[in-house]
C-alpha cells in the first residue's frame, strides 16, 4: 500500500491522517489546527503524504509549507486544489467545491478568507497564525 493509501484509511475517526514510509500519525482538531501545531512544534513532515476532511486554501498553505507530497481530501475547495497543484503536489478528493464555509454556514471560513489574496506558503502561514491569534482574544 502507498502512503497516501495508508493516510487514507487512517483518516477514519480523525481529522488529518499524515504517513511516510509506513509510519502514520493522526490528529483530531478542528480545521487547520492540527497543521498549524504540527508545524508550530517544528515537526519535519518533508515526505509524508496527508489525508484530510477537509482542504481549502489555507491547509493547502501549510501542507507546501510543511513538505506534503501528495493531498487526498474528502471536501477540497478549487483553489485549495489550484494551489496544490501549482507547486507540484498530487492532489485527489472525493468532492470539489467552490469554497469553504464556516461552520455555522453562513459564510467563507475565516482561514480561507484569511489567505485568498497570499499565494506565498510563509505569509501565508505568519497571516493564519495572527488570525487564530485574533479569534482566539475575541473569544476570551
Amino acid at each position: 500500500m502507498t502512503d497516501i493509501e495508508l493516510a487514507k484509511k487512517a483518516l477514519s475517526g480523525h481529522s488529518i491522517a499524515l504517513c511516510r514510509d509506513g509510519e502514520i500519525f493522526t490528529g483530531d482538531g478542528r480545521g487547520i489546527s492540527p497543521m498549524m501545531g504540527f508545524i508550530a512544534e517544528g515537526r519535519d513532515l518533508s515526505g509524508y503524504s496527508a489525508a484530510d476532511v477537509i482542504v481549502g486554501k489555507a491547509a493547502a498553505m501549510l501542507f507546501v509549507k510543511a513538505g506534503i507530497v501528495c493531498v487526498h481530501a474528502k471536501t477540497m475547495s478549487r483553489a485549495g486544489k489550484d494551489l496544490l497543484e501549482k507547486h507540484g503536489i498530487p492532489c485527489t478528493y472525493d468532492l470539489l467545491t467552490e469554497r469553504i464555509v464556516n461552520r455555522s454556514g453562513t459564510n467563507i471560513c475565516p482561514m480561507e478568507k484569511t489567505v485568498s489574496d497570499i499565494d506565498d506558503p510563509e505569509t501565508g502561514y505568519a497571516a493564519l497564525r495572527q488570525c487564530i491569534e485574533e479569534m482566539k482574544k475575541q473569544n476570551s
